[in-house]
């Protein structure tokens, strides 16, 4: 069979390698997931093959393969580069795994895999621009236009997480110091950790603040509205930037119901609008997101 018909997809994690084969309407026909080897690039590297080896033997057929990994390819040098399963930085990944498999195989950020899944048949299904951001650990993002992803010359196109949080407060400055070095990104005000940490007790986590803003707790309930304006001022600028159809939000922040609400209310007073209709959507495909969207690259 041809490899037009099914697609592979791969989640190249830090703890666990998922893999699925997407028949062509986008069902998930077989899946499998392995913990990710922490000895050597070339056991990640076997781990990987075997996974596809035993899809395509599975079901008979012989498909195209695309992997999502934290991180990306450098353009100048092809090696990957920033990514949580460390030992593979400065490797050169894409090429291992197409000498092992004996065909090209393409490789993305997990979040542009993200980004392409819910676009091509997710959340963002049918809009031309589609912005998808990840809210989980870390703050991330891709930029998928008509079907496509979108690279950029240095592969950094949708990382508004390392951007610094606009139209700061008095006691928004100077901001955290972020792991990259800088003062202030996204990422250290809307990560997972980075709400909790400027909760005003310490130590709580962020769905325990949520919890305690819907009984009725005051200082949560500021603190939630607070994240919400910090949440329209970070997406005003990629919505005054590249002014997308769709903004589908992913990672576990993402599950907090009230900013689909709340969110969408307060753009207009920072977007270079005079009217705002950007939708503000929870993604469709979960966790399988960036697993879906490696195997879409094809």
């Amino acid at each position: 069979m041809s490899t037009e018909n099914f697609r592979i997809g791969v989640d190249l994690g830090g703890t666990k390698i998922e893999a699925v084969a997407l028949a062509q309407d986008g069902a998930i026909v077989w899946r499998e997931r392995v913990p990710t080897p922490k000895d050597t690039a070339e056991a990640i590297y076997d781990a990987i093959t075997h996974l596809v080896d035993h899809a395509e033997s599975t079901l008979g057929v012989t498909a195209s393969v695309g992997v999502g990994t934290p991180g990306s390819l450098s353009p100048k040098t092809g090696l990957l580069r920033g990514s949580n399963t460390v030992i593979l930085n400065g490797q050169p990944v894409k090429q291992a795994l197409e000498s092992r498999l004996k065909r090209e195989v393409r490789m993305a950020n997990d979040a542009n895999c993200f980004a392409l899944s819910e676009a091509v048949d997710g959340a963002g299904k049918g809009a031309s621009i589609v912005f998808g951001v990840i809210l989980g650990t870390g703050v991330g993002g891709g930029v998928v236009i008509n079907g496509r992803i979108v690279n950029g010359l240095h592969a950094i196109a949708g990382e508004w997480g390392h951007n610094p949080l606009p139209w700061p407060d008095a006691d928004e400055l100077p901001g955290t110091r972020c792991y990259c070095g800088k003062l202030g990104c996204i990422e250290t005000w809307l990560s997972g950790p980075g709400i909790a940490s400027h909760f005003g007790d310490g130590g709580v986590e962020t769905a325990e603040i949520v919890r305690r803003a819907e009984t009725g707790d005051a200082v949560a309930e500021a603190h939630m509205q607070r994240v919400e304006d910090r949440l329209a001022r970070a997406l005003a600028t990629i919505i005054n930037v590249i002014d997308p159809e769709v903004i589908v939000l992913g990672g576990g922040v993402s599950n907090i119901a009230r900013l689909y609400d709340n969110v969408p209310k307060l753009l207009p007073r920072y977007v270079f609008s005079e009217f705002v209709e950007t939708r503000i959507a929870p993604n469709v495909h979960g966790d399988s997101g960036g697993v879906r969207g490696a195997a879409w690259l094809w």
